[in-house]
């Protein structure tokens, strides 16, 4: 496993844009599998973004499509979500996931989750 820690969430005005880091512990993070995740309040967690050990596939949840972009620096330990155009909908806790399976980060079975950074879209 590894330990992940998001941070860059805030307050945004709708058609404002976030940056979301997730950095993660550990010599092996290049080999997980990433992704993220959101849970509103009073709503189920729900898939947002994954992205593959190497960079090389990337797949996304048809309401964020477009608008946001997940990206890894492997000799940082970091992963990224550049969210642009957010909408009040957006509004949620956002989490990070870690696994090196890669069904499991986006079926939200994954090993290792951060605490989340919390996003709110004013509108």
């Amino acid at each position: 496993q590894v330990q992940l820690v998001e941070s860059g969430g805030g307050l945004v005005q709708a058609g404002g844009s976030l940056r979301l880091s997730c950095a993660a512990s550990g010599r092996t993070f290049s080999s997980y599998c990433m992704g993220w995740f959101r849970q509103a309040l009073g709503k189920e967690r729900e898939f947002v973004a994954a992205i593959s050990w190497s960079g090389g596939r990337l797949y996304y949840a048809d309401s964020v499509e477009g608008r946001f972009t997940i990206s890894r620096d492997n000799a940082k330990n970091t992963v990224y979500l550049q969210m642009n155009s957010l909408k009040p909908e957006d509004t949620a806790v956002y989490f990070c996931n870690a696994d090196k399976a890669w069904y499991a980060v986006v079926a939200g079975n994954a090993s290792s989750w951060g605490q989340g950074t919390q996003v709110t879209v004013s509108s």
